[in-house]
Parts: C-alpha cells; sequence; structure tokens
C-alpha cells in the first residue's frame, strides 16, 4: 500500500480549470484546458462534502428562482458551480458505488438496484459487486494518509463497507470526534430530498433534525416523519410551477411539485446548519466544500433513467478564502472522478485502478474528457439493459432490450401521487403525445438527443440522416468505453454473479487474518488477494480502542494487550474476527 502514502509538501498547488468549452474525457479523443490561475492551499486541506438525495437542478444558483435557498446561493456566491456534473446512474446505489471507488457501476457488478434486495422477486442470491483486488474505498486511502474520515450517515454502496472505510459512520458522525488539528475528509448526507418524501401522508423525516445538532450523541428523535401540520412550510402551496412536459399539469402534480421544492428549502436550512458548525470551529477557510446530489430528480421519469433528468446533478465547490467566487465551471464530470480528485487534492496520485480523471488538484488531468457514461439495468424486481453515453450536446442511448417497454412498475415509485396520475391518465387516454412516450409497449434500439435543443430529451433524432455521422461516432465511443471497462450489458444477473464469485455458487469468504508476533512487535497477513486489514488494541485494563484502524506495517504494542483483527476484500464476507494475545 505505500505507492499510496502521502509525501508531505508545505504547499499544494491545485490549478483549476475555467473555460467556456462544455468538454468530456475519450482516452482516444480529449479537448485541451486553457491554463488557469493557480489556487494556494494549506498543506493538507479539509474536504467537506454536503450531499443531498435525489437531485436536479431545481436551486436559483443552477437558473430555477422557485424556492430561495441562502444557504446554497451564498455558497454559490462564495464559490464555483458546475452544471455539468453527471451520475452513472439514475439511482442511488450505484452512484454511490461509484463515487466511493471511482469506477463504473457496470464494470463490477454494481449497477443492479440493489444487490442484496429483493432476492425473494428475482430468485437471485444476495450478493456484494466485487471490484478488483486491489481497488479501496476512497476514504479509507485518505485514512491511511492521516486524515479523519467520517460519514454521517448513509452509506448504500452495493457491498458491505469494511471496518476500515470510515473512523466513524452514525447519524451522529462528525468533524469535531477527531483529534486535534487532524486532517478531516466529512460526509453529510441529506435525506429530505428523497423521492419517499413525495409519498403521502407528508412530513419532514425526524431524524434528519439531527443536522441541527452537530453530532451531539445525547440528542434523539422520534422515528418516521412529522405530520404535516407539524412540518414547517418554507414555500405557498399556491406557488405557480413549471411542470415538466413530460409530467401532466393537474393538482396533485402541483402538490407533489410543491413538496419538492419545500423539501429542498429544508435541505438549506439543514446545510446552512453544518456550514455554521465549520465557521464556528474556524474551519472555514482551511475547508474545500462539495455540495451536490447523489443523481438527478426524484419524479416520475426522472429517478432511474438515463435521460438528464436522471443523471444530471448540480454541484458546488468552494474554496478557501473564496477563490474563484462566484464564477461557473462547464466541464462535463462524472460521478468517477469525484475519488480521484479527492485524492488529488490532497497530495495522492490516484491509483490505475480508478477509471475517473481527477478534475481538482496536483494530479488534475491536462485535458478535459469529452464524455460521460452511464447505465441502467435491474430497479428492485424489475430488469432492464441501457446505455448511454453523452457529449457537450448529443446524448445517444443504446438499449439491449427494445421489445420491453421503457416504463418498469416499481412499487416504491408508484407510492409516488405523480407516477399514480400518470398511470391513471395512461389507462384513461389521457396523456399527450409527449406523456404517453414513457408507456410505450417497446423501444427504438437507439435513441439521439439533442439536449441543447431538446434538455428534456422527446424528440429522437436517431433515424434522421442529418445525423448519421453524430450518431455513428457516439456508437463508437460507446463500444470503446463498453471494452475498456468490461462492460457486457447483456450478461443475465445470475451469470455476472458467478462470474463475480468465480464460478463458486456462494459468495468468497476473506481468510482470517494472521497474527504474529515477535518482540512486541505485531505482524498481519490475509492470504485473500487485496483484503484490508482492520485491528483493534484492548490493552491489559481492558480497554479497547474506538475506531478499527487500517493495518500498514508492523506495529509494537505493550505487554500483556490484545491485537483483535478482521480482515475483508470488498464484496467477499468478511473474515472471522479474531484475537492474539502477548
Amino acid at each position: 500500500m505505500n505507492k499510496y502514502m502521502l509525501s508531505i509538501r508545505s504547499i499544494v498547488s491545485i490549478s483549476m480549470v475555467f473555460t467556456v468549452l462544455i468538454s468530456c474525457q475519450s482516452k482516444t479523443e480529449e479537448k485541451a484546458v486553457a491554463t488557469p490561475p493557480e489556487i494556494q492551499f494549506p498543506e493538507r486541506p479539509n474536504i467537506l462534502w454536503l450531499v443531498t438525495e435525489d437531485m436536479g437542478p431545481y436551486i436559483p444558483s443552477f437558473g430555477d428562482s422557485t424556492i430561495v435557498t441562502p444557504n446554497l446561493s451564498r455558497l454559490a456566491k462564495e464559490g464555483v458551480i458546475y452544471p455539468n456534473l453527471y451520475s452513472t446512474s439514475g439511482v442511488c446505489a450505484p452512484s454511490r458505488a461509484a463515487i466511493t471507488t471511482g469506477m463504473y457501476p457496470t464494470s463490477f457488478g454494481a449497477n443492479g438496484m440493489r444487490t442484496t434486495s429483493y432476492t425473494e422477486v428475482t430468485g437471485l442470491p444476495s450478493y456484494g459487486a466485487v471490484p478488483p483486488p486491489e481497488a479501496r474505498m476512497v476514504s479509507e486511502l485518505l485514512r491511511m494518509n492521516g486524515y479523519y474520515c467520517s460519514n454521517n450517515d448513509k452509506e448504500d454502496y452495493q457491498f458491505k463497507a469494511p471496518k476500515t472505510a470510515w473512523d466513524e459512520s452514525s447519524p451522529y458522525a462528525h468533524w469535531r470526534n477527531r483529534a486535534n488539528n487532524q486532517p478531516f475528509f466529512s460526509v453529510f448526507n441529506f435525506t429530505e430530498t428523497h423521492e419517499s418524501g413525495l409519498f403521502e401522508p407528508y412530513g419532514f423525516k425526524n431524524i434528519e433534525t439531527r443536522h441541527y445538532q452537530a453530532g451531539d450523541t445525547s440528542y434523539t428523535w422520534a422515528g418516521g416523519r412529522m405530520l404535516e401540520e407539524e412540518t414547517p412550510i418554507h414555500l405557498s402551496k399556491d406557488t405557480e410551477f413549471s411542470i415538466p412536459p413530460y409530467l401532466p399539469d393537474t393538482p396533485i402534480v402541483r402538490r407533489d411539485m410543491w413538496k419538492l421544492y419545500n423539501n429542498i428549502a429544508e435541505m438549506d436550512k439543514q446545510v446552512g446548519a453544518v456550514l455554521k458548525q465549520l465557521e464556528e470551529d474556524g474551519l472555514l477557510e482551511n475547508t474545500i466544500i462539495f455540495f451536490y446530489g447523489d443523481h438527478g430528480g426524484p419524479l416520475p421519469r426522472e429517478k432511474r433513467l438515463v435521460y438528464d433528468s436522471g443523471l444530471n446533478t448540480p454541484m458546488i465547490i468552494r474554496f478557501p478564502n473564496k477563490q474563484h467566487a462566484e464564477t461557473k465551471d462547464d466541464e462535463l464530470l462524472s460521478f468517477v472522478d469525484f475519488a480521484p480528485t479527492l485524492l488529488s487534492l490532497v497530495g495522492i496520485e490516484p491509483p490505475a485502478y480508478m477509471q475517473g480523471q481527477a478534475f481538482l488538484g496536483k494530479y488534475k488531468i491536462k485535458k478535459e474528457r469529452k464524455y460521460i457514461h452511464g447505465a441502467a439495468d435491474r430497479f428492485d424486481g424489475f430488469t432492464d439493459a441501457i446505455r448511454a453515453v453523452r457529449d457537450d450536446q448529443f446524448k445517444y442511448i443504446r438499449n439491449y432490450r427494445p421489445n420491453q417497454g421503457y416504463y418498469l412498475p416499481v412499487e416504491y415509485r408508484e407510492r409516488i401521487p405523480t407516477m399514480q396520475e400518470l398511470l391513471r391518465l395512461s389507462d384513461e387516454g389521457g396523456l399527450d403525445s409527449i406523456q404517453s412516450l414513457w408507456f410505450r409497449e417497446s423501444k427504438q434500439p437507439e435513441e439521439l438527443y439533442d439536449c441543447k435543443t431538446d434538455p428534456y430529451e422527446v424528440n429522437n433524432l436517431a433515424q434522421d440522416p442529418a445525423y448519421d455521422k453524430k450518431i455513428e461516432k457516439l456508437r463508437t465511443e460507446m463500444d470503446r468505453w463498453l471494452s475498456e471497462i468490461g462492460d457486457e450489458p447483456s450478461l443475465p444477473e445470475r451469470d455476472l454473479i458467478t462470474k463475480l464469485w468465480n464460478g463458486a455458487d456462494s459468495q468468497p469468504i476473506t481468510s482470517e487474518p494472521k497474527i504474529e508476533s515477535k518482540d512486541n512487535l505485531i505482524t498481519m497477513s490475509c492470504s485473500t488477494e487485496g483484503a484490508s486489514l482492520g485491528y483493534k488494541i484492548i490493552d491489559k485494563e481492558g480497554t479497547k480502542t474506538k475506531v478499527w484502524n487500517v493495518y500498514q506495517k508492523p506495529l509494537k504494542i505493550p505487554v500483556g494487550s490484545k491485537v483483535v483483527a478482521q480482515a475483508y476484500r470488498i464484496g467477499y464476507t468478511p473474515s472471522k474476527i479474531v484475537e492474539k494475545e502477548l
């Protein structure tokens, strides 16, 4: 693991890209980036991620003035907005797998939503996605380099997170729990904007009130949701909403639009509470702050789809001392770029297995990416196979099951009143030609959209001869990408599981760690290639260290102490916990 270790420097110079060219990576075709001014950072900056769920560009900083979001607007005024960030999937678990590994979910069995659920419907075994043996969660790599890493509190990575992934992952996790002067990477997840926030009966989630309490472990909350009459109202229910053309303008839809914006306004207040804590701690100007969503919007025909409405999510980055404040960066960015960029920002070279590229920091790529890629496979009990590639203007979609309709009757989505309204109107013949597109009994094998003139992606240009050169170019790029990452879209999921398990009938088990001691020096090893080794020390009084440390090299412990250890390769079953006493 020495290749991941950080060499300390006094100053990390981070170059940022500000260009009006919208561009994106291909290993065969790339655009040059203008040389920007450098940004100066302290030795190792803190990193704060503010991650909300199911978030399209519904905020003023990205052109939607329906509501006021003072905290996000302040962040944008003091930072840089990135309007062209795309998730790899229109749903959370595959997207979060991409974020934490820097790899496309379809390259390591992480794209079925989810790998551990709906087994009674699919008949498949529960499994975990299996990246290559050298892969680690990016938080573990940061921990190995001295960072305190906390996650509050959603995980959902398509595999069980190793004990070595976080110093703390809980509803109370906070940078305030770190050692004095220790640099941190802290993630705060905001779930008020999740599609379930549109369900009836309506009300905010009680657990989300924890964001106002700064990790106070004495603070508790009731389960479930508030009653609607208890839920704060941040905008009038009579607000005039801009309804996207793929949804009908009815009272039910307008009420769901009100819920959507009311939820965003509450999330903005929660973001403000966390930022206030950062300022109170005197850390604002030593911290790089990211705000983004885990994929596109929560509404029907947004979430789970590979249209921009499902993949595109806003991002704001605030740099210390407001460097490059109130500017916009139009480059195309993918979720697979997060992990390498995070490492690059703190001076660590991204490992070769990562399929994304750093867009900031010491190892920032010299040429921007030219394309982003997306995919859709199983959602709960229903399976499709769709791949997408997008450049700065056009999106190409390939449907591997053209004889299957686009709409999948996902029960969870059908709890949204707007979805129920769409189904009712579809049955009654009450949808217009655009709204009916989603309910076709079959799909065209290929789709091509001009996302500048047709941002809702409703006018398929795939059969228009005027676009033959463009579609052929995007076909070639898709074929290159699929081959490069080893994606087989038509592979049945059961065969995929067999492949992940190397032909075995059950999930592989990580071998138990081997602990050896000599002269109070403890050495650990594991015969499973790529396994992370986590350990705790129990002293002779029985006091155990709070967190699982990442084993990297032999360590000395006092006589009479015990070492407790576990090995885990991502996607395998963790080993048994073993201990050794000196």
